[in-house]
Order: structure tokens, then sequence, then C-alpha cells
């Protein structure tokens, strides 16, 4: 399934767009025919039992339910399609979609992409010497390299920093750059919603708990963001601002995406392709990072773990990579294999 939250067009005001908080009347519903229909679950569940499900209040709720709440919303959909009971379909455009979670529980965001952190530690730390280390690793190998000796901590574990969950916004929401800023960054990433709750979880198992996958925008103010990590703390002011985390469009189900490592990503702005990779080239998978997150800790249904931004061999993965950055009015497209597409246009 591919699962979305929204709300009535005439439900929003002027306010929908700080972080979501002021909308109450949100609906969860499943994508029909690609994407064209919106199945209202609630409704349907009402129209076919005469009585609401608790798994449908929103999307929490719904992560909540994990396995009862995927095989209600299956039965909910079958008859909403055989039936047609009244007001159970809308269309995209006649709601606004929100993020899938609005408020996810945590959020936390992990270096997954070794290529990344490489990239960055020559864009942003050896600068001028960059070219130089290029030339050591292609002719004596990586580890010889100066970015992997400094960043020997990424290969033993996966390094995530949490982030401002008040910060969420979905699909077409404007993104507010922060006054501060002169370098705005775009990230393309990808995540998941814990699906259940557990604890010292084996890595074998650790799919068992993921309850969905988005795509994820991880904005960053650049030059606040290197000025802060010089402190050896952060990221600070560097990724916490309103409208900084944007996810969806939707919410896709695990059944949905039988091989979440073979997946490709691409990043447009303007139009334009800036940034491709693919999911296949993440050194830390969601597997790992969940194991490993859940040692002596316990998980809950709807905390988000981004998978850091996808970088590798086909291309790098957001503006600092490659020099440039994002101006107000650019529009930026995320899109990730069997998710969708999730844009966002920045404003002042």
């Amino acid at each position: 399934m591919k699962l979305v939250t929204f709300t009535q067009k005439n439900d929003v005001n002027g306010a929908q767009y700080i972080a979501d908080r002021y909308i109450s009347d949100q609906y969860i519903g499943a994508l029909l025919d690609g994407g064209q229909r919106i199945a209202v679950l609630q409704v349907g569940k009402e129209a076919m039992t005469g009585s609401p499900s608790p798994f449908f209040t929103d999307m929490l709720a719904f992560l909540r339910g994990d396995a009862a709440a995927r095989d209600e919303a299956l039965t909910v959909i079958e008859y909403i399609v055989d039936q047609h009971p009244p007001d159970s379909i809308v269309y995209p455009d006649s709601v606004v979609l929100l993020a899938p979670v609005p408020r996810p529980e945590s959020i936390r965001d992990y270096m997954g992409f070794e290529q990344h952190i490489i990239n960055c530690i020559r864009a942003a730390g050896l600068k001028k010497l960059a070219p130089f280390d290029e030339w050591i690793e292609k002719n004596f190998g990586r580890k010889r390299s100066i970015a992997y000796r400094l960043n020997k901590a990424w290969y033993e574990r996966p390094i995530y920093y949490k982030g401002n969950r008040f910060s969420v916004v979905g699909p077409d929401a404007p993104v507010r750059i922060p006054a501060y800023t002169k370098k705005l960054d775009y990230e393309l990433e990808w995540g998941i919603f814990v699906g259940k709750s557990g604890r010292d979880i084996p890595e074998e198992k650790a799919r068992d708990y993921i309850g969905g996958y988005t795509i994820f925008n991880d904005f960053s103010a650049r030059d606040i963001q290197m000025e802060e990590m010089g402190g050896r703390l952060g990221p600070a002011k560097g990724k916490d601002f309103d409208t900084g985390n944007t996810m969806g469009p939707c919410l896709v189900t695990p059944d949905e995406i039988p091989d979440p490592y073979n997946l490709t990503m691409i990043a447009r702005v303007n139009g334009e392709e800036w940034s491709r990779g693919t999911t296949a080239d993440a050194g830390w998978t969601f597997e790992k990072i969940i194991a490993y997150v859940s040692k002596s800790e316990t998980l809950y249904p709807g905390e988000f773990f981004g998978s850091g931004t996808c970088s590798g061999a086909q291309g790098r993965g957001c503006g600092l990579e490659m020099g440039k950055f994002l101006e107000v009015g650019d529009t930026v497209e995320l899109e990730v294999e069997n998710i969708g597409i999730l844009r966002n246009r920045v404003e002042s």
C-alpha cells in the first residue's frame, strides 16, 4: 500500500505550512490507480461496519496497529473499490498532502553512504587539497587517503544526529530559507518509520520492525552547520529551522518494496538533474541501523530514521559536494523509485 495523510483544501489556512501544526482535520488514505484517486480509510470503515477504526485516526495510530492495521486497511480498500460508498474517494487536486507522519515520534538521521562523507570532508574540510586526496585514493587506495583517515569512526558504527520533529512538512509545502544562511542545501535521502516496539533487535529480524518507507529531504544551512560542527557538537541551527525537514509524498508499506537496496534516487533543481544514486550504495542498511540503535534502547512505532545523503558511483547527493547551493525560487524534486516524487519550493 501507498498511504498518505491529507487535509481538505478548504480546511487549509496560511499557517498550515509552518510544520503542519495548525491542522486538526487530518485523514489517512490509500493511493489508487497510480495515485489518481485516494481511498479515505476511515470513511470506508464506517460505511462497511458502522463504526470507526482506531487504526485510521492518523498515521501514527496506523503504525502502532502493525499487521492488524495493515490487514484492516486492505479489507477496507477492497470494500471501497467494490462498493463505492459516498465520500470514500477523493482526488489529489481536491486535497493537500501533508507529510505521511506530520509529527514523527522522533527523527534520527544517519550517515549511511560512505561516498557522501568522503565528498563532504574533501569539499568542506580539505578544500584545495581535495584533488590531491583524490589522487592519493586513485593511486594508493581509499584507506591511504586523508578523507578516510579523518573519518574512521564511520566504518565502526552508524553515526546519527537527532532532528527537529516539529519542523516536518510535506510535499509541495514551501521551505522557508533561514535568514542567517547563504548556503541552503538539499539532501537526497529516503527513510523508514519504525512499525513496532522492540529492543536489542538482531539484524536478521530488523526488517520486521520497518513500518514503511518515504522520501526525506534534510534541508541544511551549510555555512552555519560547518561553523557549529567545528565545536565538536551539532548540527544545531545548521539543521533546525521551520520547514527544514520535508517528507513524502506517501508512506509505502514494506510489501511494496521487496528489494529496498536496488532503487534509483534522483534530485532535480528547477527540472535539471543535479544528483543521481542508488540505494545499493548504502554502507549502513536500515537493518544494520535498527540493530545498532536498539542496543539497550526500546524503539517505538512512529520514530523516523533517515538514510543519510545518497552519494556513490553514479553521482553526488547534495549541493555541498558540488559547490553549488539553493536560492529563493528554486524548486527541488527528490525522486525515489517505487515511492514517488517529493517536491518543495524554496521561499524567503
